[in-house]
């Protein structure tokens, strides 16, 4: 069981704290008052993130070394939501990638990342939801990618895994936010990180965005009540016409329940 004393902005849970994106994750939110409840598989890398936080800001850090690619860390992980005291904010930052072509890519991987990506990040989402429902207060986070708008060949498991992570946010935000809970997805272009390991990245570098910089700028978009952030996207307007787009296209998908007129014609053909 993890103890925690009150602090001024509760608890907050983050996985994949050991290093990237969720080790800037941690920091910055020690710094705005949260005790942390850091999770991650490495628990030497965890203790070492632990030790600078509280050295830095003097607030209460609890570790959980749990690979959330298996159901035994996930469900400890779960429990924790569910029964950390004054816990007040997730965010669910594990995340692997299992990349290569269709062919080549192994599935054994391509499973632990489904698992971390999806399947954990559903799990925990829905325990702080259920929780923070009751309660009437609690912050969401969840970390997508700009891929989730791609079908990149050698990443398609990646990319449709990152496009959950986006409408399955934006579906709980639409269920909870009259609740006052806030859901909020972080849509990242390519972060300088442990991603690519050793393979160079396929990216250029004047395109990487430093974890630090991608974590402030989620923040400063939480702050500013943005549910979907696109931290480098420069014309915010660009979003909201795509949305306009994608409601057009559904509000033609459901204007009837006949075929369109195109195959109709095609099969009367043939038969």
């Amino acid at each position: 069981m993890v103890e925690t004393g009150k602090s001024q902005q509760g608890t907050a849970i983050v996985t994949g704290a050991s290093s990237g994106i969720g080790a800037v994750y941690a920091n910055r939110l020690a710094t705005r008052g949260f005790d942390l409840i850091l999770v991650a598989r490495r628990f030497d890398r965890l203790e070492a993130a632990a030790d600078r936080i509280r050295g830095m800001s003097g607030q209460r850090v609890d570790i959980i070394a749990a690979d959330l690619a298996n159901e035994d860390g996930i469900r400890r992980v779960e429990e924790i939501v569910r029964d950390a005291p004054d816990l007040s904010l997730i965010a669910n930052v594990a995340g692997t990638g299992a990349l290569g072509p269709a062919s080549l890519v192994d599935p054994t991987a391509v499973d632990a990342m489904l698992q971390v990506n999806i399947v954990a990040l559903t799990r925990l989402s829905l325990a702080a939801a259920r929780r923070f429902t009751s309660i009437k207060s609690g912050t969401i986070i969840n970390i997508g990618s700009i891929v989730a708008l791609m079908a990149a060949p050698g990443a398609g498991a990646y990319c449709g895994s990152k496009s959950y992570v986006l409408y399955f946010s934006r579906a709980l935000q639409a269920e909870v936010g009259s609740h006052g809970v806030t859901v909020q997805v972080v849509m990242p272009g390519p972060v300088h990180s442990e991603f690519f390991g050793e393979r160079p990245p396929p990216f250029p570098p004047e395109l990487f965005m430093s974890a630090e910089m991608l974590v402030d700028t989620a923040l400063a978009g939480l702050d500013r009540g943005e549910a979907v952030i696109f931290p480098s996207l420069q014309d915010a307007e660009a979003w909201n016409r795509f949305e306009g787009s994608r409601k057009e296209l559904m509000q033609a998908l459901l204007q009837t329940g006949l075929p369109a007129q195109r195959y109709a014609a095609e099969a009367a053909r043939k038969n």
